[in-house]
């Protein structure tokens, strides 16, 4: 009787701290991409300028996001590059869509926007992680919301 009483006061416990846990949001940025432009050219890209409104992952917190902000993002291949070019194409497929998609860990990628009239240097490096993913139509996922809000 003991044991099936401490079992009980354990799962409650457990069920307690399971609805008490959020599970984090491992995207670095979420996007409404305007445009997309390959540096030094769409054959052989080097660099990548992600022109939009970002909304980046909050630096030291799992689950927040800054406000959206509107600019570009610049990054240079590093790593692992058809991998790589194969999402800097997805991002230049929903360009002008109006769609807003995630991508990169918020664990590696730590990207910048820059503002529109800021020169293109020292680009960030290219992270990737579990590819460009689409946000649901309607989401309630926050940075998705704040980005839609904006305005075109």
């Amino acid at each position: 009787m003991k044991t099936a009483g401490l079992i009980s006061k354990v799962l409650l416990v457990l069920g307690v701290c399971a609805t008490l846990a959020r599970a984090s949001d491992p995207m670095a940025v979420y996007a409404r991409v305007d445009k997309v432009v390959l540096e030094p050219n769409t054959d052989s890209p080097q660099a990548i300028q992600i022109w939009g409104v970002f909304a980046l992952a909050k630096p030291g917190d799992r689950n927040d996001y800054l406000a959206p902000a509107r600019g570009y993002l610049y990054f240079t291949l590093k790593d692992n590059s058809r991998a790589t070019l194969a999402e800097w194409t997805d991002l230049k497929s929903v360009a002008g869509s109006g769609q807003v998609v995630a991508f990169g860990s918020r664990y590696e990628l730590k990207p910048r926007v820059r503002q529109a009239n800021e020169k293109p240097d020292t680009p960030d490096p290219y992270v990737i992680s579990m590819g460009v993913a689409k946000a649901r139509e309607g989401s309630d996922n926050p940075p998705v919301r704040a980005l839609l809000a904006v305005p075109r």
